[in-house]
């Protein structure tokens, strides 16, 4: 088998980002199934378990860089990727080779059509076996969508963390921000430190239930620390922080952009104190080190991501009403003559509590995800224009920046979101390279 057969083989499995929760497999008995015939290989990991609405993908690349910094072999596994299947599966930011890809699918063939797993099932036992062969350290292990029935839900971790709960997948998590929060939940294993990035008075007493009734330990974040304020670079970020329990402040830095960063920084700074505590020695050094180069040493891509200066022209995987509102309040504090917002949805997505969120005065580019899922654009076009955006609808992004960044000047804003999954449809090598401005020298 060929790596190309190999993926074709697998991308012909269903996937929740193709095809929504058709592709789900409700409980873990078939990744069980699975993990048995591969020889169990999560049980030969020390994991860490993230799970949240939003926030999860950022802290899980910041906790594994400051591993990869204290010198750990991390593993990392994440979902969706953008461009590459093997972005999902990492081990000291090296995605995985193409002939583990290969060699997982033919000695597993015969098991996956026997048990007939999930895409995500297959997936996250390939990385489980992955990270055991390499001889990881640790593995940092992102859910996909909830908790408790989550395929990743199968393994024992040294901590467990929730990052934050908002409305988002409430066909299959449930309507209240309780029952999303029970859902999530779900990860926290008896006498297992959990850390709760962000204290909700909706969501506290669920996650402090569920931790008591397994006696573990529980940390919220927000109230171990807090972030000042944060200073503005190019290329970086400086948070002013302060210790709750003492009062110290300090600085770091984190060449990760969004706003949102404040508060996964301080979900982050808590897992790195709970992790000493279980015995994962973790440096003051470590911890700026892996803050300052998350990106570059894990490869994190879509979060505030800068592809241009002159116009500043920025793209973001915020989908959900909380990940876009604290998108659009990063979009308000920014300089700008004019902004122009290209945005595409799947079709899953609570649009009513969207758009109110979205700049009236922007000039809009409405476009469609290239998976199955995505809402058509002038579906998307119609419905904007009840909530009073305006602006054109293009069948496809890259198409919609070229329209774009033909209209837009020097001093103007372009901002591409909506969906993780039109994010990925940008041609990062033409638009990534930040030299628009000669490729449209019109």
């Amino acid at each position: 088998m060929t790596h190309q057969e190999a993926m074709e083989y697998l991308l012909a499995i269903p996937m929740f980002q193709q095809v929504g929760g058709k592709a789900m497999n409700p409980g873990t008995e078939k990744i069980e199934a699975l993990c048995e015939a591969a020889g169990n290989p999560q049980k030969q990991l020390r994991t860490i378990h993230i799970a949240g609405t939003n926030g999860k993908g950022s802290t899980a690349h910041l906790i594994a860089s400051i591993l990869m910094a204290t010198g750990y072999n991390t593993g990392l596994f994440t979902s969706p990727h953008l461009h590459d299947f093997r972005e999902r599966i990492r081990i000291n930011g090296a995605l995985i080779e193409p002939e583990e890809v290969t060699r997982f699918i033919e000695r597993m063939q015969k098991d996956i059509e026997q048990i007939r797993p999930s895409f995500f099932e297959i997936v996250t036992v390939m990385a489980f076996d992955c990270f055991a062969r390499r001889g990881t350290d640790i593995a940092v292990i992102e859910t996909g969508m909830g908790g408790r029935l989550d395929a990743t839900n199968i393994i024992s971790p040294l901590i467990s963390v929730i990052t934050n709960i908002d409305y988002d997948h409430t066909e299959w998590l449930g309507d209240t921000l309780q029952k999303i929060a029970g859902e999530k939940a779900g990860i926290i294993k008896p006498q297992t430190p959990v850390i709760i990035g962000e204290t909700r008075p909706e969501t506290a007493a669920v996650f402090i239930q569920k931790a008591h009734e397994g006696q573990a330990p529980i940390t919220f974040a927000d109230k171990r620390f807090a972030c000042i304020n944060a200073i503005k670079h190019e290329e970086y970020q400086t948070f002013e922080l302060q210790s709750l329990t003492d009062g110290y402040l300090f600085h770091l830095n984190c060449d990760l952009l969004g706003d949102y960063q404040k508060k996964n920084i301080l979900t982050v700074l808590t897992a790195a104190e709970v992790l000493n505590s279980v015995g994962v020695s973790l440096s003051r050094q470590a911890v700026e080190q892996g803050a300052e180069r998350c990106a570059r040493s894990t490869g994190l891509q879509g979060r505030w991501q800068v592809l241009n200066r002159a116009p500043y022209m920025v793209c973001d995987t915020g989908h959900n009403a909380n990940g876009l509102q604290q998108t659009m309040r990063q979009i308000n504090t920014c300089r700008f003559r004019k902004l122009y917002m290209i945005i595409g949805f799947v079709r899953d997505k609570e649009l009513g509590r969207i758009f109110p969120l979205l700049p009236k005065e922007a000039t809009y580019f409405f476009t469609r995800p290239s998976c199955p899922r995505g809402l058509e654009e002038q579906e998307l076009k119609r419905k904007a224009e009840d909530s009073g955006l305006s602006g054109t609808a293009v069948a496809e992004v890259n198409e919609a920046i070229e329209k774009a960044v033909t209209m837009a000047g020097p001093e103007d804003m372009i901002y591409i979101g909506g969906s993780t999954y039109l994010v990925a449809d940008i041609d990062m090598g033409k638009w990534g390279k930040g030299n628009i401005s000669e490729k449209t020298s019109l």
